[in-house]
């Protein structure tokens, strides 16, 4: 199952509002080369609730097509029958990993959750990571529904972006038996989460300092704390003011200052506000980055 880094990819859009194609493989080389464990398509950060069906599953092919290290395609959507769809999908293209945010916007039950997730993962023998981020579903995923789907078979982790330490620790205390795994999905919580018995992150960072972040991560799997202490601690600034606006518009300005393919992003998401602008700008160039 997946440790290390994986970054949270971005969707590049062109000038007319299309995917770059060629700007999305570049996107993928550079963070392969400064040694990312996977990458991770069409999440949150990829701008999944605006892309198109086929725009989803072409991102997927890309990704598939283009990276030398597991993939794993977000998959998820608040109508199960559609969520089953696009993990099919990604499975036959050759996904190594489907990833599942929990159902938005109709608030399922814990049951409803279960069920949920348990008929995605009865429909595909891919793995399947769950992905919990209640600041974009308005639902927390408790840690005794996570540890209840641990039980199945093909449920194999969870990407906890919960913001709760208290919450993170349950879910590793409830499934340290089990083949589950936990990574962070707040890159400003990954040292902690580590700590607490995660194994990884799935990065939003990582698409502008993937050395970084990988070297965090490996660092700490390593046993060197001090090291990856002070990695954190030289990159927190970035990690903070990366969500000075909502994800991913502040990533795809940094991305375009350092010549990175990203385009704007889609409504009704608009670019940077120009006092966000000049904050992460002067961190970026506090930490070397402009």
């Amino acid at each position: 199952m997946f440790q290390g880094v994986a970054p949270a990819l971005v969707t590049p859009f062109t000038k007319d509002n299309e995917v770059d194609e060629e700007g999305f493989r570049s996107n993928i080389e550079f963070a392969i080369e400064n040694g990312v464990s996977g990458i991770v398509p069409a999440g949150c950060t990829g701008e999944a609730a605006t892309l198109s069906f086929e725009e989803q599953k072409r991102v997927i092919d890309i990704a598939v097509d283009a990276s030398s290290v597991p993939v794993i395609a977000g998959t998820g959507s608040n109508n199960t029958k559609e969520a089953i769809v696009l993990t099919k999908y990604a499975a036959d293209a050759g996904a190594d990993i489907a990833m599942l945010i929990s159902p938005y916007y109709n608030k399922p039950t814990d049951a409803g959750m279960i069920a949920h997730y348990k008929a995605v993962a009865s429909s595909c023998d891919i793995p399947i990571l769950l992905y919990n981020v209640p600041s974009r579903t308005g639902r927390n995923m408790p840690a005794k529904v996570a540890a209840e789907l641990a039980d199945v078979d093909n449920i194999v982790g969870i990407k906890e972006a919960s913001g709760n330490l208290n919450q993170v620790s349950e879910i590793v205390r409830l499934t340290k038996d089990k083949n589950f795994v936990v990574v962070s999905g707040d890159d400003s919580l990954t040292l902690p989460i580590l700590a607490l018995g995660g194994k990884g992150v799935i990065s939003v960072a990582a698409n502008i300092i993937p050395r970084q972040m990988s070297d965090l991560v490996s660092a700490f799997l390593k046993g060197d704390i001090e090291k990856a202490r002070e990695i954190h601690h030289t990159v927190y600034p970035l990690l903070r003011d990366l969500f000075v606006e909502t994800n991913p518009i502040p990533l795809k300005a940094a991305m375009k200052w350092m010549g990175r393919a990203a385009g704007e992003p889609r409504l009704p998401l608009v670019p940077l506000g120009q006092e966000s602008s000049a904050k992460l700008r002067r961190t970026m160039e506090s930490i070397g980055l402009l």
